[in-house]
């Protein structure tokens, strides 16, 4: 696998996620080693000097006003490091962890941090040897940054706390030692360069967005198979209706349906005389709804952008030499987007309930037998199945509540506005997490309903989706552990198995069409 280019410029998002979640290793370009050497030779001029400078040789925070002499200084970065990891509760999901700690090292690389380049290597030479800081759930009010997780990195880049080492916990210590690494000795600005930043929110949102991309696409598949099993109608997603509201997310989300859609005898077999004018809100209503989370997530993607092409640390070592202090670590930003996108992911949800729904109910199910159970009555199909996506749904909802709007001061009221941004990404990844297990259900549920409509048959698109699933979840009959049906279905959600299969068959599709397209033109021509 190739490895990550660590610049003075903006990281790629793709390229945070492989670091995070493949495990990708990293190097800093010799243009960001040049930046790292010419700012810490500016750090190195003002540590030598009488006159304080916070963050060099000061206290922190509301203790800024004390001036701390030369010898002291590494012990101040120790002291300030031990006393910010102060997390607690359940660990941080590794992929985090290490998303957290590449953008951090990006910012390092930009030349505004003051740090040595020695102490930026550190955090690449712990990526690459697969070491991740044991970091905690609590302990972050996204102001000034995300303090005490990036404190828990930078105490095992020193030798102390603890480390996930390939699956197993141990002392930082032992296991820098055990891959051939060094603990660092903090000096001078380090300690606050290390642990002034956005990077866990960044993390997450960044991760968040490349997962529900796949999640919305998804959405679109799940609502495509339930207007196929509920033998509603595909004209609402005709192209010259979207562009009467020209939103973008609405427009995309309708041609992708249409595209999975396309040649299905179960849409085509009641497109005249079925005697319906319209369809609910949940089957007409899906590329308004799920277009709209589109919109919200490139919205989001944008804010993502921009921070990941800034160098969040205070003070700021500026290309002049100058340090200077500000207020670029408000999460703000990434708090507000944060909880933004946590209210379509409820939507979303919401709506995938409502079309699950209406296959159980034998009066709206057009035919379908009640909870599409096999014998109703001995049997009760789906119905608890509906449950577990209500509770999932209400649970979203509560999700969808902003954290960013709440504040606690902290720091003797040095810091007395904060953004909660950390909050805001960690439920986020609850609520992306759930609405994974709420379109499974959904495409569980159709998938059954699709299946009961034989001897018709859905598209070619949803029939592919639908065989993938077959391949861990047996279709319609008896009342089995249905549990085990709602996971499998579940991990083929997330690892996007469903709608790669899907995809396939459109890519299929329109190479056999271009194909006969073709024939026909040679035809013509020799006719």
């Amino acid at each position: 696998m190739a490895s990550v280019t660590v610049g003075v410029g903006a990281l790629a998002p793709e390229d945070v996620v492989r670091v995070a979640r493949e495990g990708a290793s990293v190097e800093l370009s010799p243009e960001a080693r040049d930046a790292i050497k010419r700012a810490r030779a500016y750090v190195d001029e003002l540590a030598a000097s009488d006159v304080p400078v916070y963050g060099i040789s000061t206290g922190f925070g509301a203790l800024a006003t004390r001036h701390i002499e030369p010898g002291l200084r590494t012990q101040l970065q120790k002291s300030l490091i031990r006393s910010h990891a102060a997390g607690t509760g359940p660990r941080v999901e590794d992929e985090v962890v290490r998303a957290l700690m590449l953008l951090r090292l990006s910012t390092l690389a930009s030349g505004h941090t003051g740090v040595r380049l020695e102490t930026a290597e550190a955090y690449a030479s712990m990526l690459n040897a697969g070491l991740t800081p044991v970091v905690r759930e609590y302990g972050s009010l996204g102001c000034s940054g995300d303090l005490a997780p990036l404190s828990h990195c930078a105490l095992a880049v020193m030798g102390e706390g603890d480390v996930d080492d390939h699956g197993v916990v141990r002392p930082a210590a032992e296991a820098l030692a055990a891959h051939g690494l060094q603990p660092v000795e903090l000096a001078e600005k380090e300690g606050l360069a290390l642990i002034n930043g956005t990077d866990g929110m960044l993390g997450m949102l960044v991760l968040a967005l490349h997962d529900l991309r796949r999640l919305l696409d998804t959405a679109d598949l799940a609502a495509a198979m339930s207007i196929e099993g509920l033998m509603a109608t595909d004209r609402v997603l005709a192209a010259d209706l979207q562009a009467l509201r020209p939103h973008p997310g609405q427009a995309e989300s309708a041609a992708h349906m249409a595209a999975l859609l396309a040649g299905s005898p179960i849409v085509s077999s009641h497109r005249h005389g079925d005697g319906r004018v319209q369809d609910a809100y949940s089957l007409r209503c899906a590329p308004q709804v799920h277009g709209a989370a589109r919109d919200t997530l490139e919205h989001a993607a944008t804010v993502a952008g921009r921070e990941l092409a800034s160098a969040i640390d205070n003070p700021s070592v500026l290309d002049d030499g100058r340090i200077e202090s500000h207020g670029n670590f408000h999460g703000a930003p990434l708090a507000y987007v944060l909880d933004f996108l946590a209210i379509p992911v409820a939507d979303v949800a919401s709506m995938s309930e409502r079309r699950t729904d209406r296959f159980l109910d034998v009066t709206r199910s057009q035919g379908l037998p009640p909870f599409l159970a096999d014998d109703p009555g001995v049997d009760s199909g789906h119905m608890i199945a509906q449950y577990t996506q209500a509770a999932m749904v209400a649970e979203l909802k509560r999700l969808a509540a902003p954290a960013s709007v709440d504040s606690i001061p902290s720091s003797a009221m040095q810091e007395d506005h904060v953004s909660l941004g950390w909050s805001a990404a960690r439920k986020l990844r609850t609520s992306v997490d759930l609405l994974t297990r709420v379109l499974a259900i959904e495409i569980l549920t159709a998938a059954r309903g699709i299946d009961l409509r034989a001897p018709l048959e859905p598209s070619a698109a949803t029939g592919a989706a639908i065989a993938v699933l077959r391949t861990r979840v047996a279709g319609p009959g008896p009342d089995r552990h249905l549990s085990p049906d709602l996971e499998a279905a579940t991990e083929l959600v997330r690892d996007g198995s469903l709608l790669e299969a899907a995809h396939s068959s459109l890519v299929e599709l329109v190479e056999a069409t271009d194909v006969l397209s073709t024939s026909s033109r040679t035809e013509g021509d020799h006719s």
